[in-house]
């Protein structure tokens, strides 16, 4: 049974800045031309263009303080509601129903965010593109939320057998310790542009800092530190594509204090040092 006003549901909005904070449905988050920060109160997440925040019911805040406009496309789901689509996936996954802690009574997802797939993507594309002229057709709008909530169901299969590479002995500690280390995973994508520390990370996670180190080596195959440093040499290219910005303003934007150092990381990086890189850009655009 669904509770007393839950429902099926999209948001699609778009706004420079927004702060919303209160209680929410299961529900995945998607936004395009900038980012949000959500808050709950297991971690801090920030959903940018080509990722999904996936939360449970419960309470969250969200603030979005950006330049331009954001585009927002939310898929809230009612109570229950993975519950009933569960059936109809359970022959494609025998595997996961032969672990005796598995519940099928209940579905808890992990709540982090996600890279969009393209089957997801196309899904979205298609929900997005037509809703406008469908959405008060009742059963295609139910079609749509049964395809997503069937991809949602496959993505939690699969994140279920990542936690395999955590050697713990019970599958409630297993479970557990991944949902901490995905909480420090997204504290970093959030935060890379600041200076944090590994005790901050830990902290967080309400882990140590060697339990930390450990299992987020095994489960993402790179350290905290390694992955910041990924996600500033990204973020930095592609502020180097855009040619009003200095090197001082990018190095400060990315998280580094002086552009001495920036520059060398990014050419040890990249074999380019930034200015280089920017002149690439510029000839690959002639």
């Amino acid at each position: 049974m669904s509770k007393k006003g839950s429902k099926n549901y999209i948001l699609h909005a778009q706004s420079k800045q927004f702060f919303w904070e209160g209680q929410g449905q299961l529900s995945i988050k998607t936004f395009a031309n900038g980012k949000a920060f959500y808050k709950t109160n297991r971690g801090f997440y920030s959903v940018e263009e080509n990722r999904y925040l996936l939360l449970n019911e419960g309470s969250y805040t969200i603030s979005i303080d950006e330049k331009t406009e954001v585009e927002s496309f939310c898929i809230f789901f009612r109570d229950g509601f993975a519950q009933e689509v569960l059936p109809s996936i359970l022959k494609s996954t025998n595997s996961i129903l032969s672990d005796p802690y598995f519940d099928m009574d209940t579905v808890e997802f992990y709540e982090k965010t996600y890279q969009i797939t393209p089957t997801l993507m196309l899904q979205l594309e298609k929900f997005q593109r037509h809703y406008d002229l469908f959405h008060n057709d009742f059963l295609w709008f139910d079609e749509q939320f049964h395809n997503l909530m069937q991809i949602m169901l496959f993505a939690h299969f699969d994140t279920l057998s990542k936690m395999e590479s955590l050697n713990t002995i019970k599958s409630s500690t297993r479970d557990e310790l991944f949902r901490r280390v995905s909480v420090a995973h997204d504290f970093i994508r959030a935060y890379f542009n600041h200076q944090i520390k590994l005790h901050d990370i830990s902290s967080v996670a309400c882990l140590s800092q060697n339990h930390l180190l450990r299992s987020y080596k095994k489960i993402y195959g790179k350290t905290p530190h390694q992955h910041v440093s990924e996600l500033r040499i990204l973020k930095a290219k592609k502020l180097l594509e855009d040619m009003e910005l200095s090197m001082t303003d990018i190095t400060y934007e990315i998280g580094f204090n002086n552009p001495a150092s920036f520059s060398k990381i990014f050419k040890a990086s990249t074999g380019l040092s930034p200015l280089q890189y920017r002149k690439k850009v510029i000839l690959d655009k002639n």
